[in-house]
């Protein structure tokens, strides 16, 4: 068990590490060699001065800013609510506002539990009667462990249940609502984008007379007559997106070879076709890649209209298009067959959010994959539940002793002692969790969904589960056999009720070496980034070739919600559970939020290059998994009151789950709508406003290619722009002039689509790049953007097929 001692040791350790962290990114973050590193979101939304691009000096020699190594923390809080939403999204602005509303909540909790509730657990003195039975520690005098069973002092605690959990409530539905009002303002301030008129039909029936494409406009025209407007299937291709991802390969090197050229023009570079260029025949590297480009262009065109005019390629998937918001509301939210299995209907993901890979799932699979990966997950927790037991050994060394003598010797030593209970159980569970994130995303994405939203929100469902499981109740059951080993073995069975509800509440000082673990040195970790740090030195020294491979090589990541959150929840769990147990462990819990909030408002400015965008569709999980804290916190303190004999207390703590519950589902009723529907007077308003205001507006023209897939996309707009320059000649003294112009448009189309978060992706047409000139190498270096990172999919699709 944890002493005082233990906890400083961590505290110590922890604190040092997060200092040592901050301390290094101060000094990496002004190097311009690592610029990519700690401001990709800044390169992508082209904001970057142009001195930091072409940085030649690799160290930053000016002394000055090394002094103003904090100057990142008013930066990160400088930013207004209003221009975040502008720059990052309502995503990243209401993620930020979970880590303000624990301060909100927890700040007013600790001030009174500290002033309250400390005084009346440390003047029971419980546990030293209770020394020869019961291994305590000088922190748990401080828990409601050291109040004697039976105390009046319970209806002081009962009453701060009451008074924390009305303060939760009240915080929460403001939140809501602020949330609520937040989402509802953004979509009416929205600009127009393609979801707003798609639909995603999926199931469609095979009709042998008929082709999928004629079956989707038949069934639309004849039961959405007055405004459907047009739908594009969904292909499977395969062989297409090999090709595609090879021809990416063999582009890439090419253009490292035309930039060789260009450095060195008095010599063409040269090579070996064969193994690693060790063997075949010696070539000019420019002429042999555009060669075999060449050729590879002609089978990808092949391929593609091998795909295109294959009625078997096309899946019974289709997204369906209406010529105004309220004709595609009111089919994504009605049945549209008297079969529920089939024609399923619902909003579209914008573009940027759809997982194409699972669009082509037969529905009668989705079923069975969810059954599978709901035992694979219950596997999962249970499996984990061996580390967990480990990490809690080591965090309770004492009836370890008790049970092996033989270990004392060692474990007696106090330096090791108290690394091994004060550090070591909340690094190891932390390690234990790294790569579960990555496992249950993958199992997210078997399990079929169609979106990158509802991928990372399932996700977070599982690891909250996962985390509520073997992270709290998991620590609490096993530490608690762990601490009361001898107990269990030698008392009465009428004594282990005891024995637990005692020993509970011990288990927060566990849980405050994993907070300082995770919490503090884990969040400044974050902030440095090594892994991508690493990561971009060494593709920037083995692989970058082209400014594309650059670009390629910087990591912003995302906020990646499906990791997260649940750590997130976690916080609030600890915080409302311990607040009347252990108070103790508060002000642990408010220094990571404060910190928390700095690190990733920073990191969402600067780094984090947000996927999609939706809109705060998040927020009812985390309401409902804060009110499942309260719970689980309600039914923990009635437990532990029950086996301390607060007879008369007891009974009365009945009604705050039950409030609770009515709370929750007021909220649910009162706010969850807006997040899961699409007011049809909503819709119908926004149509006239963009009747009145554009009234030739021509939805198809608009709507053709939204949905088109990023490689079809890709090359669909390489199409068009070589189509657009064949023409341009200009010799070398106008050489500088082009590229300053190419330089200036392309530098205004980002400042522009920066303003428009949602409709990034749809927005993008031919006419953006028109002044992109036939060079190619000069190409790649102004339109590097245009290269998706992501793998080719599986499932893709192309409008107006007609079979």
């Amino acid at each position: 068990m944890a002493t005082l001692q233990d906890l400083g040791v961590s505290a110590f350790i922890n604190i040092l590490g997060a200092f040592v962290f901050l301390l290094l990114f101060a000094v990496l973050r002004i190097q311009p060699i690592n610029d990519r590193v700690y401001f990709p979101k800044l390169y992508i939304a082209g904001k970057r001065a142009a001195d930091h691009r072409g940085a030649r000096r690799a160290i930053n020699l000016n002394l000055c800013t090394y002094f103003k190594f904090l100057s990142w923390v008013p930066g990160a809080l400088r930013m207004t609510q209003t221009e975040l939403i502008h720059h990052a999204g309502l995503d990243s602005a209401v993620y930020l506002r979970i880590y303000t509303l624990g301060l909100k909540i927890f700040l007013p909790v600790m001030v009174v539990a500290l002033l309250v509730l400390i005084p009346v657990n440390v003047s029971g003195g419980t546990l030293l009667n209770l020394r020869k039975d019961v291994m305590f520690s000088d922190i748990d005098k401080l828990s409601i462990s050291n109040v004697s069973p039976g105390s009046n002092r319970f209806f002081i605690h009962l009453l701060m249940a009451y008074v924390f959990t009305f303060w939760t409530c009240f915080m929460l539905y403001k939140e809501y609502s602020n949330v609520a009002f937040m989402r509802l303002h953004f979509l009416a301030s929205q600009k127009r984008c393609a979801d707003q008129f798609t639909v995603i039909v999926r199931n469609i029936p095979r009709v042998s007379s008929h082709s999928t494409s004629e079956t989707v406009d038949e069934f639309f025209r004849r039961n959405h007559p007055d405004h459907y407007l047009g739908q594009q299937a969904v292909y499977n291709a395969n062989r297409y997106a090999k090709l595609v991802k090879q021809k990416e390969r063999l582009q890439n090197w090419l253009d490292y070879y035309q930039l060789k050229f260009e450095r060195h023009p008095e010599k063409r570079p040269t090579g070996r076709t064969g193994c690693f260029g060790f063997c075949g025949r010696q070539v000019d590297q420019i002429d042999y890649y555009r060669a075999r480009i060449s050729e590879l262009d002609k089978r990808i065109a092949s391929e593609r209209q091998r795909v295109l005019n294959d009625p078997k390629a096309i899946m019974p998937v289709s997204f369906v298009t209406f010529d105004s918001r309220w004709g595609a509301a009111v089919c994504a939210q009605t049945q549209q067959s008297k079969n529920p299995t089939q024609w399923l209907t619902n909003w579209a993901p914008e573009p940027r959010d759809v997982y194409w890979q699972n669009l082509a799932i037969p529905f009668f699979s989705l079923s069975i994959r969810k059954f599978l990966i709901s035992i694979a997950v219950f596997a999962l927790v249970f499996f984990y539940m061996i580390p967990i037991a480990f990490v809690q050994s080591l965090a309770n060394l004492e009836g370890i002793e008790r049970v092996a003598p033989l270990l004392r010797p060692v474990i007696e030593v106090k330096v090791v002692k108290s690394f091994l209970q004060g550090f070591l159980p909340g690094l190891a569970l932390k390690l234990f969790l790294y790569i579960l994130p990555t496992v249950l995303m993958i199992m997210s994405k078997v399990e079929g969904y169609v979106s990158l939203s509802s991928l990372e929100r399932r996700t977070a469902s599982k690891y909250y589960y996962f985390m509520l499981v073997n992270v709290f109740l998991g620590s609490i059951i096993a530490g608690t056999a762990f601490e009361q080993l001898d107990s269990f073995f030698h008392d009465p069975p009428s004594q282990i009720p005891r024995t637990i509800g005692v020993a509970v509440p011990m288990k927060a000082t566990f849980f405050m070496t994993y907070i300082m673990v995770d919490g503090w040195a884990g969040i400044a970790n974050e902030i440095l980034r090594v892994k991508p740090l690493v990561i971009y030195h060494l593709k920037n020294m083995f692989i970058v070739k082209t400014e594309r491979d650059r670009e390629r090589a910087m990591d912003p990541r995302s906020i990646s919600l499906g990791e997260n959150l649940p750590s997130l929840q976690l916080y609030f769990l600890l915080g409302l559970v311990y607040a009347v147990v252990t108070p103790i462990l508060l002000p642990f819990i408010i220094v990571f939020f404060a910190f928390a909030y700095l690190v990733y408002r920073h990191q969402i400015i600067n780094v984090y290059n947000q996927e999609y965008e939706s809109a705060a569709a998040f927020w009812p999980q985390v309401h409902s998994r804060i009110i499942a804290s309260l719970l689980i916190s309600h039914v923990t303190l009635f437990g532990l009151m029950s086996t301390m004999k607060a007879a008369y207390s007891t009974p009365l703590l009945i009604f705050l789950p039950l409030l609770t519950i009515w709370f929750h589902k007021y909220c649910k009723s009162r706010f969850e709508p807006a997040f899961r529907k699409y007011p049809l007077e909503e819709a119908m308003e926004k149509d006239r406003m963009e009747h009145a205001s554009e009234p030739s507006l021509n939805l198809k023209t608009y709507l053709a290619n939204a949905y088109l897939h990023p490689i079809f996309q890709m090359f669909e707009q390489e199409d068009q722009k070589e189509e657009a320059t064949i023409e341009v000649r200009i010799d070398k003294s106008e050489h500088q002039q082009q590229q300053q112009h190419v330089r200036s448009s392309h530098s205004q189309y980002e400042e522009e689509t920066s303003a428009q978060t949602h409709c990034h992706h749809e927005e993008r047409t031919s006419s953006q790049y028109q002044y992109q000139y036939q060079h190619q190498y000069e190409y790649q270096h102004e339109e590097t953007h245009m290269r998706s990172e992501q793998s080719p999919p599986h499932f893709v699709y192309h409008p107006g097929v007609e079979h």
